[in-house]
């Protein structure tokens, strides 16, 4: 699966570019806000309807526009995909695939599944767990159909609980709901439990090349105690809840532990060991997806040569090359991607000012 078109209009700093990239390492400098991470931000809007580096999706729109659009030609072994989107500086969205308007965003993370490697990943390590459920949750809804209807009712159960228990109501209220809520549960932590342990034995070698002589141990912890029947801690956390005023236990706590021994991987390992970690992370989640359902991701790799030496920058290229994937890859100097690499990348573009050159 692969980009082999790209056009960008009014997003960031880019008035307008249309990119043929190549099927393999796609290599993209230039200085920094020259406009280069916003060609793998326009991708990602592609496959996710939303932007990495920003919540605010408004703020990609060019000023003084009114509008964003983005538009792509996909393929892969048995099919070509035409996919655009539009994005009003008012919030509303349009879609297409293949001319016909798609309702639901999910549809464009299963038609497009992206990796992405920025500055900003480290995020997986270092915030709450909430970048960690995701992560989980991007290989749980690939692999499993059922995940996603599960994990929607879920978070629907749980806002309606949650607004009960702000309104004080009785227990008798909310069994109903309780019930509902142990069932989808125990799907999506089946799912993400799954997912996890397949995940493992991918990462498993990915790291032992990354990070020699280091145990990295990841585990998955559901969100609440395994020992403990969640519908009788429902219940006997009412009136903890009741006083929170939301729902304290429960799938949407769940997270994913990395630790070095006994300690967690953020306080055991050096930042250029946390890049390679979260680099083999995502280079295993791929190779999953690609076992799985024989469909490869996109990588899009943002600032590579950082905090990483030449010996290293060498090892990650070369696993995602082995990955067979489509990767874009930016970097300021060329010569640190090009240095790296056993063959010269597939295409090379040069950014300024947003305006796109294509390198012979």
């Amino acid at each position: 699966m692969s980009l082999t078109r790209l056009h960008i209009e009014t997003f960031r700093n880019i008035d307008s570019a249309s990119l043929q990239l190549g099927s393999g390492i796609n290599l993209i400098y230039g200085h920094n806000g020259s406009g280069k991470t916003s060609i793998l931000e326009a991708v990602y809007f592609l496959g996710m309807g939303r932007s990495f580096r920003s919540h605010l999706s408004q703020r990609v729109i060019q000023n003084h526009q009114d509008k964003l659009t983005l538009f792509a030609n996909l393929v892969n072994d048995t099919r070509d995909y035409k996919i655009g989107f539009r994005r009003l500086r008012s919030g509303e969205s349009e879609v297409k695939i293949n001319g016909d308007r798609v309702k639901r965003l999910a549809t464009l993370a299963e038609t497009l599944p992206i990796q992405v490697i920025t500055p900003e990943s480290f995020s997986l390590l270092f915030e709450g767990p909430k970048s960690r459920r995701q992560f989980i949750d991007w290989g749980a809804f690939h692999s499993d159909n059922s995940f996603h209807h599960a994990w929607v009712n879920v978070k629907r159960i749980l806002k309606q609980r949650n607004q009960l228990l702000k309104n004080e109501s009785s227990y008798e209220q909310i069994q109903f709901w309780d019930k509902e809520l142990v069932r989808y549960a125990q799907t999506v932590t089946e799912i993400r439990k799954r997912y996890v342990d397949s995940l493992n034995e991918r990462l498993k070698g990915i790291i032992e090349e990354f990070l020699p002589q280091i145990d990295v141990k990841v585990s998955f912890t559901r969100g609440w105690d395994s020992k403990t029947d969640y519908q009788q801690l429902l219940q006997a956390q009412y009136s903890r809840d009741l006083a929170a005023g939301h729902t304290s236990s429960g799938p949407h706590k769940a997270d994913l532990r990395l630790r070095v021994g006994t300690l967690p991987v953020q306080d055991a390992l050096s930042r250029g060991q946390l890049k390679l970690l979260v680099c083999a992370l995502r280079i295993a989640q791929g190779k999953l997806l690609k076992q799985q359902i024989d469909k490869n991701s996109i990588y899009l790799v943002d600032d590579l040569p950082s905090e990483l030496d030449a010996k290293h920058r060498q090892l990650l290229l070369q696993q995602l090359s082995d990955t067979g994937a489509q990767i874009l890859v930016t970097a300021i100097e060329p010569a640190a991607i090009v240095d790296s690499l056993n063959t010269p990348p597939t295409k090379v573009f040069h950014v300024e000012h947003g305006r796109v050159t294509v390198i012979e």
